[in-house]
């Protein structure tokens, strides 16, 4: 008996450390700006359609001029950002990693970096099926030790998807909240039981901390799935983004207080914050995302846009004492870490973080992270109001009795 307790703690451990969950991030302290869109495309999420001419761009930097050998390989995921249990040449045709030999050394810039680029598909790796993907890029063909994770979706639709935004919540009537409600229209394709094989995802502003799954329908009939008054599907309004301009060294930017040369590197100081709970701020934004840009590029922006280091301060007369502080966006990628904590410096009365940012314009906010907690709130700095204009993405996933996969059967992407 004693043998077999410890068979099964040993056997429980391996899988907990065998299970991993994939989100876009960068692994390696010599990468950045990480990018991952579709091709000659703006501010959209990485989803294409399967078997269509559209491609998912990829790129990155290297800060060095020192040419790096950078592989990749594709690994197709279930709807939880976990590996699905099928092997490559279910999902891939042709190879199953590829090298990254689309390569160029920044031009006139003071910090020196390599920009690398790929799209996927391409001549040599296309993809089967439908259903979640993340690529891992790795350097001397270190498979077991990737610099960056990037994750993309490939639809193959075949459900129509009918969302609702509203201020009308459970919680409150034009208050702090948005209910979405939505509708999955089957149009004749055939699941034999919806409630155990269709497995919706939703995404505010493509965060991952706010993501919902597990999503019950209310009513279920042989065309048609409704979701409505789930409590799940209450996310807070929150407020527009704040956002900066950074592409230009001579002319100050939006948002921007000054920008400074220190004899090594350019330093962009952020007019400073201010708490803003009290009311809603309409503004244009993009969500989150950012966009590299140079005013001054004579060719290619990718390689001719310079970094700068990114001074945000939030004047505040004390700190918080019940929890953490953190800078949310795409250009962290939607995470709270080291990267995105602000600190709290008493001799400005103020909290600060500084960024080392490529030239652009971004998007951030202030999220709030409670002692005893993992989930993050916008209220305690930016607010939140119903009147909010939030990107909502409901992915539709499909696993068939037997399978051993999730399909992507279905995308809305609404605000």
């Amino acid at each position: 008996m004693k043998y077999f307790f410890i068979y099964t703690f040993i056997l429980i451990t391996n899988l907990s450390f065998a299970v991993q969950t994939y989100h876009t991030s960068i692994l390696a302290p010599n990468i950045k700006t990480l990018q991952i869109g579709i091709e000659d495309e703006k501010f959209v999420l990485p989803i294409i359609n399967l078997n269509e001419q559209q491609k998912i761009a990829i790129r990155f930097d290297e800060m060095s001029h020192d040419t790096k050998n950078f592989s990749y390989t594709v690994i197709h995921c279930n709807a939880d950002w976990t590996p699905s249990d099928i092997t490559t040449n279910e999902y891939l045709n042709g190879y199953t990693n590829g090298s990254i030999t689309d390569y160029q050394h920044s031009v006139n810039t003071h910090y020196l970096y390599t920009h690398y680029r790929f799209n996927l598909p391409n001549d040599d790796m296309q993809f089967k099926i439908s259903g979640n993907y993340v690529v891992l890029i790795y350097e001397d063909n270190q498979q077991d030790k990737p610099v960056a994770q990037v994750c993309f979706s490939i639809v193959d639709p075949k459900v129509n998807i009918t969302p609702t935004i509203r201020a009308n919540t459970d919680i409150e009537i034009n208050g702090r909240y948005q209910q979405l409600d939505f509708e999955i229209s089957l149009n004749g394709y055939y699941v034999r039981d919806p409630m155990t094989e269709i497995k919706p995802v939703v995404r505010q502003n493509n965060r991952i901390d706010n993501e919902v799954r597990n999503i019950i329908p209310n009513y279920v009939s042989n065309s048609k799935l409704t979701y409505i008054n789930n409590k799940a599907l209450i996310f807070e309004g929150g407020n527009e983004y704040h956002n900066f301009d950074i592409s230009s060294v001579y002319a100050v930017g939006r948002g921007v207080e000054r920008i400074e040369f220190n004899g090594n590197n350019y330093e962009a100081l952020l007019l400073p914050d201010k708490i803003q709970r009290g009311h809603y701020l309409h503004d244009f934004d993009v969500n989150g995302r950012f966009k590299i840009n140079n005013q001054e590029a004579f060719g290619d922006i990718h390689t001719e846009a310079d970094y700068m280091r990114v001074h945000v301060t939030l004047p505040m007369q004390r700190p918080f004492f019940d929890g953490q502080l953190y800078l949310g966006g795409e250009f962290n990628y939607n995470q709270t870490d080291q990267n995105s904590m602000m600190s709290f410096d008493n001799e400005l009365s103020a909290y600060t973080q500084t960024l080392l940012l490529k030239q652009g314009g971004y998007n951030y906010q202030y999220w709030f992270i409670p002692k005893g907690t993992n989930k993050t709130t916008v209220q305690r700095i930016d607010g939140s109001h119903w009147e909010t204009k939030n990107e909502y993405a409901i992915y539709v996933y499909h696993r068939e009795w037997g399978a051993r996969y999730d399909k992507l059967v279905g995308v809305n992407i609404s605000e």
